[in-house]
């Protein structure tokens, strides 16, 4: 049930977007000089976003077609779903963290504010796409793989910085790969259009990596470095390995400010499954 009083506060708008079902209403951006005032009220953050049917969380989905798949339009429109609901998926994720975390510095919160702009506008460019293909987001399963890392974000002793090692350095961090990757997979293609979102949303990530990277060593004054705050903070069973795609951009790293030896730790990190450990694990 959406709340009755308006979205007059960050807060708010925030518990608008989780308690809202309608894509329309998630995607709907904030009022110009929305308020911050904290509310004396502690907010209950929900456990999962709500979803209107057709964007229902599912435990899995479908692999992601393959990079040279993309020659053929159902693999394009099946990518452009994907990634429009991973932007949803992160755009429910900030608004957790500003409700999860009210205390957070001030000049943070505004960071995160604008980061799920970024999100929501991200989401927007990937939905057209996806429609100039005559696709549905409702079409495709969405998984809820991303929603699920907030159980051990919420509990973790390292309060924001689980969240800023997860989302920003993981996730995003890895993003700057993949945006790349299909990038030059939808130019291939003949989808010159969907290229350009993909290298404006790998810009956008650039600096939100950038900002999770000062903000984690800000809140670590016991981390001698960017890596160390990661590695203090990061929630399992994510890791390093998790932060990068199969091809290495490590040019986006360098702009994004990251120091060279987180690059080279991501660089060199090993998954479970490369290793042998997590032989008969799901990684996902």
């Amino acid at each position: 049930m959406l709340p009755s009083a308006p979205a007059d506060t960050l807060s708010a708008f925030c518990l608008r977007i989780l308690q809202s079902g309608d894509l329309a209403a998630k995607l709907a951006p904030a009022r110009a000089g929305i308020s911050d005032r904290r509310d004396s009220n502690a907010v209950a953050v929900p456990e999962r976003p709500a979803r209107d049917p057709g964007l229902e969380l599912v435990a899995s989905s479908e692999p992601l077609p393959r990079p040279g798949a993309l020659v053929a339009a159902p693999a394009r429109a099946a990518c452009l779903a994907r990634f429009a609901h991973h932007e949803l998926l992160a755009v429910e994720l900030f608004a957790f963290a500003l409700l999860r975390w009210p205390e957070l510095p001030g000049a943070l919160r505004r960071v995160l504010a604008a980061t799920l702009r970024d999100e929501q506008r991200h989401c927007s460019l990937y939905l057209e796409r996806l429609a100039a293909h005559d696709g549905r987001l409702a079409d495709h399963p969405h998984s809820d793989y991303f929603w699920r890392q907030t159980t051990a974000i919420g509990k973790s002793e390292n309060g924001p910085c689980a969240f800023l090692a997860a989302i920003g350095l993981t996730f995003e961090q890895a993003n700057l790969d993949f945006t790349l990757v299909y990038r030059d997979a939808f130019r291939v293609g003949g989808d010159e259009a969907s290229a350009v979102v993909c290298q404006q949303v790998h810009d956008d990530e650039v600096r939100h990596v950038r900002s999770a990277a000062v903000w984690i060593t800000r809140l670590s004054p016991d981390a001698e470095s960017d890596l160390d705050a990661y590695q203090m903070a990061v929630p399992f069973p994510l890791s390093l390995a998790r932060a990068k795609a199969r091809r290495f951009d490590r040019t986006a790293r360098e702009r994004a400010g990251l120091s060279e030896a987180f690059i080279e730790a991501v660089r060199t990190a090993r998954s479970t499954q490369e290793t042998g450990l997590g032989r008969g694990v799901s990684q996902k």
